[in-house]
């Protein structure tokens, strides 16, 4: 009595449709950005449908956050990295060094970002 393997057709262009590539972000702060896009269009009602914009990309918002989580319990950012990241992100610009009250959040933000650069480059969401 042989056991019966089933087989099932993988679609690996299940993500991305047969005739798109994915394009990574060209670094964290790109991602960041729009990772905050689409949390902040999620929070206002917008129901978010994976790789349906202009361009595809290789993770979902989710995937962006779960990185950072991960640096968080690593003890590897703050909670103030998370709350610069969260400000800045909404606003849709990054602090300037050049201004005196955007200094130390400038600072907090090059941080975070470094560290957040390395997750997001190994999972292939940065290029």
């Amino acid at each position: 009595m042989g056991a019966k393997a089933s087989h099932r057709q993988i679609d690996l262009n299940y993500r991305t449709g047969p005739l798109r590539r994915c394009e990574p972000f060209r670094d964290a702060e790109e991602a960041w950005f729009w990772t905050m896009a689409a949390l902040m269009a999620r929070r206002e009602g917008a129901r978010y449908t994976a790789n349906q914009g202009r361009v595809v990309r290789p993770c979902e918002p989710d995937d962006v956050v779960k990185c950072l989580d991960k640096l968080y319990r690593q003890r590897r950012i703050d909670l103030v990295h998370a709350r610069i990241l969260r400000l800045w992100g909404e606003r849709q610009a990054s602090p300037s060094p050049a201004l005196p009250r955007e200094r130390c959040d400038w600072r907090l933000w090059r941080e975070a970002l470094e560290r957040l650069e390395w997750p997001l480059r190994v999972k292939g969401i940065v290029g």
